[in-house]
């Protein structure tokens, strides 16, 4: 181990929750770091951060802070990596962005370890991390369109409201303190959405994240439905998605209905997901055993269950996807792709 390459790495966003996360996680899995440099928002430079032990100051993010870095992980806004990545592309960093901001761009990778980590090598600079629900159903189909090919999918996601960000979670528990307590909610952050409306999330399902678009999807269902083609390669795949958020803080949960081009077993269908890299499947109806998001939270894989052959279509599938959203969801999958440069 002593003539391992070290890098100098950059986290951008390092006091967000996905920031904290990647702190975590290039700590504890000892990732090869020379020197760290920990990059935010003015708002927040300045601020003290402890990696292994050491107090590391927070800096303001500019486009001078990327001289000299290998690997910039990103998890500040989308309006952050278009502002800043392209100054560390010049610098000659590598950049793994956490953002929505290149991740249809022709040019950027769009990458999920498990499904196509082959595309890394293909980056210009720019590596882009998918949205964090595209993620887990992607890593959990990707071994059924191997195997079988996959014509159809449809989603109907129930999205922890640490998606939206601290803000949004801090909202959740202060309305479900005041609901308890028959006190007015005055909600004031969800849906996020672009206009000055806010619904009630304690207690509710509110059946919109991010802006409606002129088709009258959601920015968040056409992201599955245009990433999930992407990082599949495949464009004939007809998508639809219905994206929820829900009163849960960690942990996005997923009903998949898909349909194979070929005839399947489900037994075998339910062994190919258990050896599956990053899917553990709970799969146990007699005895109540299915995923959770309570269950997922602080893990790194893709949880899958509620396995069944659907009841219209003979090639139909349906399966029940739960995955931590800020670790494989988003941190997590970044550091994977780090880990895979590192090793080069």
């Amino acid at each position: 181990m002593s003539n391992q390459k070290l890098f100098n790495v950059a986290v951008v966003g390092a006091t967000g929750a996905v920031g904290e996360q990647i702190l975590n996680l290039l700590e504890t899995r000892n990732f090869p770091i020379r020197e760290l440099k920990l990059l935010s928002s003015p708002r927040s430079a300045g601020t003290k951060l402890t990696f292994k032990g050491q107090e590391v100051t927070v800096e303001e993010a500019t486009p001078d802070s990327f001289k000299g870095v290998d690997i910039a992980l990103f998890s500040a806004g989308g309006d952050v990596t278009k502002a800043l990545a392209p100054h560390a592309v010049k610098h000659g960093t590598i950049c793994i962005d956490n953002t929505n901001a290149y991740r249809m761009d022709p040019n950027t990778p769009l990458v999920v370890p498990e499904v196509n980590i082959e595309k890394v090598s293909e980056h210009q600079g720019i590596i882009a991390n998918p949205n964090c629900s595209t993620i887990q159903m992607v890593a959990a189909l990707k071994p059924l369109q191997d195997q079988y090919g996959i014509s159809r999918i449809i989603v109907s996601t129930y999205q922890a409201v640490s998606g939206a960000g601290a803000r949004a979670i801090d909202e959740l528990l202060r309305q479900t303190r005041a609901s308890l307590q028959g006190e007015p909610v005055n909600p004031d952050i969800l849906p996020v959405g672009g206009l000055p409306v806010k619904h009630q999330i304690a207690f509710n399902a509110i059946p919109q994240i991010d802006k409606f678009q002129d088709n009258g999807y959601t920015l968040e269902e056409m992201k599955m439905v245009r990433e999930t083609k992407k990082i599949m390669n495949d464009e004939s795949i007809e998508v639809t998605a219905t994206c929820v958020r829900i009163p849960v803080v960690y942990g996005h949960s997923e009903s998949v209905y898909v349909e194979l081009k070929n005839n399947y077993d489900l037994e075998d269908v339910k062994q190919l997901l258990a050896n599956a890299p990053g899917i553990t499947l709970v799969d146990d109806p007699a005895n109540q055993q299915y995923p959770l998001a309570t269950d997922a939270a602080g893990k790194p894989d893709v949880f899958v269950g509620r396995l069944r052959r659907d009841l219209g279509h003979e090639r139909g599938l349906n399966l029940w996807i739960v995955s931590d959203n800020l670790l494989k969801g988003a941190a997590w999958n970044a550091v994977q792709i780090a880990e895979h440069i590192a090793k080069g």
